[in-house]
Formats: structure tokens, sequence, C-alpha cells
């Protein structure tokens, strides 16, 4: 299929009456989704809205993510997916880049949103999933308002879709921008990969704002597959959804995994249905990925990409825990490329390097994004002949098998979210009581990474350690604060005074 558009009117008229998507106890079928999508697009363009403009969302999972993503790509606006677990001023800052026009949220965010209306100045409405405060209109209501045949609009392949925020080495978040047939052709390929099919059942718990949930929802959803949307995880109830729904498909970080792995009920649950479990946003630990495929078999399949682009995969049938040597060394590989991508490794000047030699990994795909909203600098920056600088440094062997060494960009991975060193340290300087600041990762057992502060007091300050974390917690989100902070003398430097951050990190790591 060629749009998003063309996604839901195939799934309205050949599956109209299976599920599409279970929250709890209410579920909904293609046919009604879409109905209710196109209502949706319908209510949204007779408020002035028109292809391409912004309707924004601050929701957990939840059954109205199915229909606000139908609606936007039925009706040719553009989705702008917030994450709910930012502070206020991260939330008001990517309102402000996106500038949309209708705010959906959700009833527990109205304190929260009635605090930013006066800094949100392109939001003209604002829609309340649940009971709305005097300022916003009811979900439900705002729905009805639409007409069944939905909103007036030509929508195409080259329609855009979707903005994903994700976080930048300069600390501001980028929206990334996609056509539908971007994501079109990352669903099909997704589809291919997985060997989905309409009788398959995925259960997601991974935030619907993110890239990987939101991604294979919508990869379920073109198989005519049914999702059951869970709007946190919660070990216990990943295991009984298994059990009782039969669950065939999963997506989780891999900390998430090791819960799931750890916890002391798990062998009272019936599993058994699960025939793939994809892993992503962070490296699996290779002991990790022993236990797992020692109870479950071969059923877990790595994910390795960016919001931006395509990616690469390692297939099940590729773990093999006795195997040659050489398979036994490919259990910490990010996989081989997609059918449809490329994947090179490449030095300071652009060259491919011989296999074994690291370098900086770079992707190509149609799911290549078009790029970056409101930031053309950033967009030239990495996105370049084709290919797309992952800003992450790796090996490939002999036979295409990709190896992360380590990351070019200042970034850590904390249970699967991406955290830049960048931001962490300018929230803490603006504290006033610190000359300098250098934020690491230092290694986790459970989360994988765990964000430290290396701090140089100003003379003659006080500031404590929890003091600088509680600060640090009110500029930005909870997950993102140092968990701990060193005070020093002095860092180690570089001629020009910069902070040697790799001497910083195996001094820690030790």
């Amino acid at each position: 299929m060629e749009s998003l558009a063309d996604v839901w009117r195939s799934n309205a008229r050949y599956n109209g009456d299976r599920i599409a998507a279970v929250d709890g106890d209410r579920s909904i079928c293609f046919g009604d989704a879409y109905d209710r999508a196109q209502r949706l697009a319908s209510a949204i363009y007779r408020r002035g809205l028109r292809k391409h403009d912004r309707v924004g969302m601050l929701a957990m999972n939840r059954l109205e993510w199915v229909e606000y993503l139908g609606a936007t790509a039925l009706g040719g606006t553009i989705g702008a997916l917030i994450n709910y677990r930012l502070a206020g001023p991260e939330i008001a800052w990517i309102v402000n880049d996106c500038t949309p026009r209708i705010l959906i949220f959700e009833e527990q965010y109205s304190e929260l949103v009635a605090g930013l209306r006066a800094e949100m100045k392109s939001v003209e409405l604002y829609v309340c999933i649940g009971t709305p405060p005097d300022w916003a209109e009811s979900y439900e209501e705002f729905v009805a308002s639409g007409d069944p045949q939905g909103a007036p609009v030509e929508v195409g392949p080259e329609t855009y879709a979707m903005l994903m925020y994700t976080s930048g080495t300069t600390g501001r978040p980028k929206g990334v921008l996609k056509e539908q047939r971007q994501f079109a052709a990352n669903f099909e390929t997704n589809i291919i990969v997985m060997n989905m099919r309409g009788d398959d059942r995925l259960l997601v718990m991974m935030p619907l704002f993110h890239n990987g949930a939101c991604s294979l929802f919508y990869t379920m959803f073109m198989a005519g597959g049914t999702t059951h949307i869970h709007r946190k995880f919660e070990a216990v109830d990943v295991l009984a959804t298994i059990d009782q729904d039969r669950i065939t498909m999963m997506h989780m970080a891999p900390t998430l995994i090791q819960t799931i792995m750890d916890h002391p009920e798990i062998d009272k649950y019936d599993l058994s249905s699960l025939r793939v479990v994809n892993y992503a946003a962070a490296p699996m630990p290779v002991s990790l990925l022993r236990r797992c495929v020692a109870k479950f078999g071969k059923i877990f399949l790595n994910s390795y990409g960016a919001t931006e682009a395509g990616g690469t995969v390692l297939y099940p049938h590729q773990h093999y825990l006795d195997g040659t040597p050489e398979q036994v060394a490919r259990l910490p590989s990010l996989g081989q490329p997609f059918p449809n991508a490329k994947v090179r490794v490449v030095d300071d000047e652009g060259v491919d390097c011989p296999p074994g030699v690291a370098g900086e990994i770079l992707l190509s795909s149609p799911n290549t994004m078009s790029g970056y909203w409101n930031n053309h600098a950033a967009t030239l920056e990495v996105l370049r002949d084709g290919w797309y600088h992952t800003g992450d440094v790796g090996t490939l062997d002999k036979d295409g098998f990709l190896f992360l060494v380590d990351r070019k960009k200042d970034m850590i991975i904390s249970g699967g979210e991406n955290i830049y060193c960048r931001e962490v340290e300018e929230a803490l300087m603006e504290h006033g009581s610190l000359v300098e600041v250098a934020v690491i990762g230092v290694p986790d057992p459970y989360w994988g990474e765990n964000v430290k502060a290396v701090a140089i007091r100003k003379p003659g300050a006080t500031v404590t350690e929890a003091e600088l974390i509680g600060f640090c917690a009110t500029r930005i989100a909870s997950y993102k604060k140092p968990k701990s902070v060193d005070f020093v003398d002095d860092m180690p430097r570089l001629p020009t005074g910069k902070v040697r951050k790799n001497i910083l990190r195996e001094q820690y790591r030790q």
C-alpha cells in the first residue's frame, strides 16, 4: 500500500468486523475504528485545520490513540506525538516548535496543560479525553460533531504523516518528519521480517508516542491483526495478558524483558503462544539473551535503527547459543540490513571501512525521514548523499552483520530511553552554583546505563548532590536527571580545555 490512508480504507473494506485493538474491557473493530477516525478527521477539518496542519496528542496508551492516528492519516493533518513523560517546559517547547492548532490531551494532564496554556500560543482548541475543564471540549462530543464521510482532503503517498520528537545533541528535541509512503514502506517491511498475519495478537506496553511502539502497532494494523494496548508496563499484567489472550508478538526494551524474566511467578503463566519478541531501543546483554533463548527458544528478534531512518535486524533463527564460534560471536550483533535497507560503516573521510574496522554507521532505506521540522541545518548534517548518519560507531563483519562499538554522539541509553548529556548539563548549570559539569553514562546491571554528573562547585558554594538532583527534576524529565553527582576540583582535559569524557567514563566504569 502506498499510504497510511490506503491501510485504513483497505481494513475497513476487507476486515471491518475483525477486532483491531483491545484496551482493557474496551475494544474496537476495524470498521468502527475507520468510522470514528473519519468523524474525528471531519471534526478537525470543520474547526478550520487543513492539510499538513498539526494536531497534538498528549496521552498515555489508550484506545483513542488508534482513532487519532487514523484521523491524521485520513484527514491529511500531521500528528504531533508528545512525550507525556517530559517536564512542563519541555512539553511547551515542543508544542511551540510544531505549533499544533488543536491539542488532544488526557484528563489526568488537565492541570499540567492549564499551566502551559499561556505559553502554547498556537493552540486554538483543546480537546480532553475524559471530563474536560471549562476551557476544553469533550473528546466524545468532538468526535460526534464530525461527518462519517471524513474530511474533504486529497491524501496521497507524499502527504506528511507524523512528527516524532527525538532528543538532539544540542539538548533540544528535534521533530522527525515523514511522509505517509515512508511509514507504509517501513510497516510492509516489518510484516515480512516478522511474518505477521491476520490472526496474530500484538501486545503493546511501550508508549505509543515512541517510534517503536507506534510502528509495531501500525504494522499489526496493516496486517489485519489485533493489538492489545496496555497503558504502561506492569510485569504481572504482561504475563497475565499473554496467558489469557494468547499473545503471539511483543515489543519491549531489554530492561523490560529482564523484568519479565526475573519475575518470581513467571512459571505460573502459559507463555507458549509467543512466537516473536522484538527487542529494541538498546542493546540486549548477551547473558540476558542466552537466558531468554534458553527459556523460550528462537523467538527473539533484534531491531537496530533510528526514528530518522530504517535499520538492521537480527532474525530469531540467527541466535545460536551453542553454534559455531562464528555464530556464537554474532549473539551481540545488531543484525543484517532489512530487505529494503542498506548499511555502511565509514571512516572520517566517508570511505567504507574494511570488515572489523570501526567507523560511523550510515543507514539508507525508503523509511528515511524527509527531514527535521524547523531545523534545516540539522537535516543537512545527518542526511547526506542519500544516507542517514547515525552518529553511532560500529563494525561490519565479512557477512554484513553489524556490531555497535560506541556512540559518536554524546548520548546515554537508560532503560531504552535516549538521554543526551548536554541537555542534562544545561539543566544542572541553571542552578547557578556550579563552575562546570560533565554528564556521562555509567554501567548499571538493570537499566543498562545510569546518568552520572561530575561537577565543579563555585568557590564557597555548598550545594549537595540531593539538591542538584532535585533541582534537575524541575527542569527536565525525571528519567533524565542524574542518579548520582560527584564533586571534583578539576577534570581531565584536552589541550583546548575541553573535558575528556572518555577518561571520565573509564574512571567511573572502574
